[in-house]
């Protein structure tokens, strides 16, 4: 019987007292629940609770485990992905498991290559077959472009057409929208639901309650490792999952008045960037904005607005030089590279951490402490005693789950990687802190804990500027929103004007 056709009110995944250690951590500690078949079943939990770990487990990239895996009743353990694909299961990795230099078709189907006569890769069959997998997901990447050349954004979209290529019975998605709109939420729910009326079976992983409470069937939660609770989604409440996930009630952060933005800070004067080759010439036209003293500004648009370029611009990192004036504290500025910005006080959170936020071959304490290693100098030799105190001052600012300083920053989980990065910039002392949708794969609880950071840098008298791909944050954070769309400032809204339609309308804006 194929997995996707079984009977719904029967265990198709099952897993029993399935226990996981690494050095220093046990990631799951006898874990125990079943998944139906054709149902959509989410896991919650905070960053390393065991979700991806546990998934891991299920999709054959973790092999070495304790506990029972069951599916349709037959005991399992995948030696690899490829076997966990034949019985049909594939995953979405929160973490892009893409090759850069290989275009999006080539990377859909990478291991599964079509081929010719002779054994020759048959590339025009694979990039009408890529093709064809856009088209279902409603976007307009080019099959044959470089994935390198694809925002964080487009390849989560390449990620997700590689695991519907499978035709999977068992599709897990881990953090599926974490780097999407909320356009492209909605035009991937559409294409859940296509695939539940087909007798998908879906497992989900996601720090968004909403998209939580919005198809699950049943909801399990995961705490440190263990099994708290699985449930139908009529049995609880976003609130009371927040609780179950975090074991403790999470005040919610609302925008703390008493907020006065000081004196100018940075000012920016028709800034544009050229794209060379591409039809629409600019990448950003003449793009003007203020950012004062304790003032948190967001930036909005859907994907492809130019946010994270506006950015890139202002630290330094633009894959072309901008045109227009930059002016920091009074004084017209041209940043050649990160080096030139830090030095003048500006800091970037990059969207994308794991190719160019974090240092993998570097532990948790190099990881935070690699911009500030004059100031870890003692006749000019790093003291490692200073690099430590700074790191576990930073590790408790930031609540940041690790077993310590010296622990490798690849083990900990995507959100406490996220919040080592950040504690990095800090280390700086940044005037101006660009934060470029600092919260993607990060849990409720450790969303909440930032939004106050952020608010305690500001009124401290740090000027952010803020990106995010959900404008309720945006809303709740931020003093004043800019809305781009294609490269455009589409308009600007004060707090008190901003609104979900008001935000989307201008995003949507074609013309000034």
């Amino acid at each position: 019987m194929k997995l996707g056709t079984m009977p719904t009110d029967v265990p198709l995944i099952t897993i029993e007292n399935v226990t996981k250690r690494f050095p220093g951590v046990v990631a799951l500690d006898g874990v125990t629940f079943d998944v139906r078949a054709g149902k959509f079943h989410s896991v919650v939990g905070e960053n390393g609770a065991g979700k991806s770990t546990l998934m891991k487990i299920l999709s054959g990239v973790i092999t070495d485990f304790e506990g029972t895996l069951r599916i349709s009743g037959d005991e399992v353990r995948f030696a690899n992905t490829r076997k966990a694909e034949a019985a049909g299961i594939s995953i979405i990795h929160q973490e892009l498991n893409l090759v850069e230099d290989l275009s999006a078709a080539a990377n859909v189907f990478l291991g599964r290559e079509r081929r010719m006569a002779l054994g020759l890769l048959d590339d025009l069959a694979m990039q009408r077959a890529a093709a064809t997998l856009f088209a279902e997901l409603e976007c307009n990447i080019r099959p044959d472009q470089p994935v390198r050349r694809l925002r964080v954004g487009d390849q989560q979209l390449v990620e997700i057409a590689k695991a519907l290529s499978q035709d999977a019975s068992i599709l897990i998605m881990d953090e599926p929208t974490s780097a999407l709109t909320e356009s492209e939420v909605e035009r991937l729910f559409r294409i859940i639901e296509r695939l539940l009326t087909r007798g998908v079976t879906i497992v989900y992983i996601s720090h968004k309650l909403d998209e939580v409470f919005r198809r699950s069937d049943r909801i399990t939660v995961l705490r440190d490792g263990k099994h708290v609770r699985t449930m139908a989604r009529g049995e609880t409440s976003p609130r009371e999952l927040a609780h179950l996930m975090v074991g403790r009630e999470i005040s919610s952060f609302h925008h703390a008045e008493g907020r006065a933005p000081g004196e100018l800070l940075l000012n920016v004067k028709s800034l544009s960037l050229p794209w060379t080759g591409h039809a629409r010439s600019w990448r950003l036209r003449n793009v003007s904005f203020q950012l004062r003293r304790g003032e948190v500004l967001g930036v909005a648009g859907l994907m492809g607005a130019g946010r994270t370029e506006l950015l890139e611009c202002l630290f330094g990192t633009s894959p072309e030089p901008p045109v227009g004036q930059i002016v920091l504290e009074g004084k017209e500025v041209h940043f050649a590279s990160p080096a030139d910005a830090k030095r003048a006080g500006v800091a970037l959170v990059t969207e994308d951490r794991k190719r160019l936020g974090l240092f993998p071959q570097l532990n948790v304490r190099e990881n935070i402490t690699v911009c500030m290693l004059e100031e870890a100098a003692t006749a000019s030799l790093i003291s490692a005693r200073k690099e430590r105190h700074a790191a576990r001052e930073s590790i408790a600012l930031l609540s940041i789950k690790t077993p310590g300083t010296e622990a490798a920053i690849t083990g900990l989980s995507g959100g406490n990687q996220q919040k080592a990065i950040i504690a990095r910039w800090l280390r700086t002392h940044p005037k101006v802190l660009l934060l470029d949708d600092p919260t993607r794969g990060v849990d409720v609880g450790a969303k909440a804990e930032l939004y106050r950071v952020i608010d305690r840098l500001c009124r401290e008298g740090i000027g952010i500027i803020v990106t995010s791909s959900e404008l309720p944050e945006l809303i709740t954070l931020c003093d004043r929103i800019l809305v781009l769309c294609e490269g455009r400032l589409t308009g600007t809204f004060e707090r008190g004007e901003f609104t979900e339609q008001t935000l989307m309308e201008a995003a949507t804006r074609r013309e000034v």
